[in-house]
């Protein structure tokens, strides 16, 4: 299934730092707000806040940076994210040891962060465009997809267990360490990258912000795929809370039955990240998308029918396997149809806003949904998002749009 496919020294180097900071976050899941609750002794709405605002100002700091990273080489682009992460993470343990650890720093850290990330994955798959062949992107995103839901798997334990041992703080400090272990493995890379497009104008006009949003915005396989991608990915996630109270509250779970109830299913996306490539192979590519695309959208309503005991936690496993496994196969190929649908010299800026755009969505529908099971219930919520997400196969892209060709560099269209 791709396994013997091999991508050359040089990737290797890439995938081993995207996995091991991929685990490091996972290690350090759940840290911010157990260190808010149990050190600061935050409140709910302050919890809330440190995941809602810290990610909105990550993102809107992140907006320049899109236009600023296309015209950079990417790999030092990519290793000064890593160290600005493993910097920002470490005033955490410092100021913690010091006794001057303060709610206001971990709401600047978490946007330090979530700005640093957005960045990252906008270099990051610009920087795949130029190291690969075309043909070989399906088979690096989906071992990146692989690699993203293993480290989900083995993450949370461990940090977990490493949480029980050592308190939050520590967990910190392993996803700190983690990013200066990505930049070191970017660095021993080595080889040569391309020239980056040179910016037609001296200085970067307000107008520049928006590039990526219009050039996603012209292309009808993009604008779909955008479109699709951001309510998806904002129902899904803004469901979470609310699948908390109502699974932990009126159900009764336990925690160790909740976390198993969204960490087993996680087989599922490594399942679905190995078929990508041999199902785009005998069926194509904007079948596979339409397919796993639709099929993901067809799980979610489930959730709002668990009951307790063993059957509800049953119930609830079985709709998360067959959504993450749909996910795993979806997830690679879009990445794919999304880096051969922009031209080389535009990925970054897209990728840039396709990710801004997908936070600024999921923190707009969480809040929204919030509101929703304050009035209806959290099992009726629930199931209102996963009506909606019943349509969100419409949005797919359609078979005309995804036939289009390679488009042209920037300097190109200009001319």
């Amino acid at each position: 299934m791709g396994n013997g496919h091999r991508l050359g020294r040089r990737f290797g180097w890439l995938w081993g730092a995207y996995g091991t900071s991929a685990l490091g976050t996972w290690l350090a899941f759940g840290a911010f707000p157990l260190i808010a609750v149990r050190v600061l002794h935050a409140g709910p709405a302050e919890v809330a806040a440190l995941s809602a605002v810290g990610a909105a100002v990550g993102a809107a700091v992140a907006v320049p940076l899109g236009p600023w990273v296309e015209f950079r080489r990417k790999r030092p682009v990519l290793i000064a994210m890593d160290l600005v992460r493993c910097a920002a993470l470490l005033t955490i343990p410092a100021a913690f040891a010091l006794g001057a650890l303060t709610f206001l720093q971990l709401l600047l850290v978490s946007a330090v962060v979530a700005a640093a990330d957005i960045t990252f994955r906008a270099a990051s798959g610009a920087y795949l465009k130029t190291l690969l062949p075309a043909g070989d992107l399906l088979v690096a995103n989906a071992r990146f997809e692989s690699t993203a839901w293993t480290t989900t798997i083995v993450g949370p334990p461990l940090g977990g267990a490493a949480i029980g041992l050592l308190g939050p703080v520590a967990t910190v400090v392993a996803d700190a360490v983690s990013y200066l272990l990505s930049a070191l493995g970017l660095g021993a890379m080595g080889g040569r990258e391309p020239q980056p497009a040179q910016r037609s104008a001296a200085r970067m006009r307000a107008g520049d912000l928006l590039d990526g949003w219009r050039y996603i915005l012209a292309d009808p396989g993009l604008r779909a795929l955008f479109l699709n991608t951001a309510l998806f990915n904002g129902l899904v996630m803004a469901v979470e809370p609310l699948l908390a109270v109502l699974l932990l509250g009126r159900l009764g779970f336990t925690p160790w039955q909740y976390g198993l109830a969204f960490a087993a299913p996680s087989i599922g996306g490594l399942i679905g990240s190995r078929l990508a490539r041999p199902l785009v192979t005998r069926f194509g590519q904007h079948r596979v998308l339409t397919a796993a695309g639709t099929l993901r959208a067809l799980w979610s309503v489930g959730l709002a029918f668990p009951g307790p005991g063993g059957a509800g936690l049953l119930l609830v496993m079985g709709v998360e396997l067959g959504l993450i496994l749909c996910c795993g196969v979806f997830n690679p190929v879009s990445a794919t149809y999304r880096l051969e649908r922009t031209a080389t010299d535009r990925v970054a800026r897209t990728l840039s806003a396709w990710s801004v755009t997908t936070k600024a969505s999921t923190a707009l529908l969480t809040a929204l949904w919030g509101v929703l099971g304050g009035l209806l219930g959290p099992r009726t919520a629930i199931g209102l998002a996963g009506v909606l997400l019943l349509a969100t196969p419409l949005l797919l892209p359609r078979r005309a749009a995804a036939l289009r060709a390679e488009p042209a560099p920037e300097s190109e269209l200009s001319a």
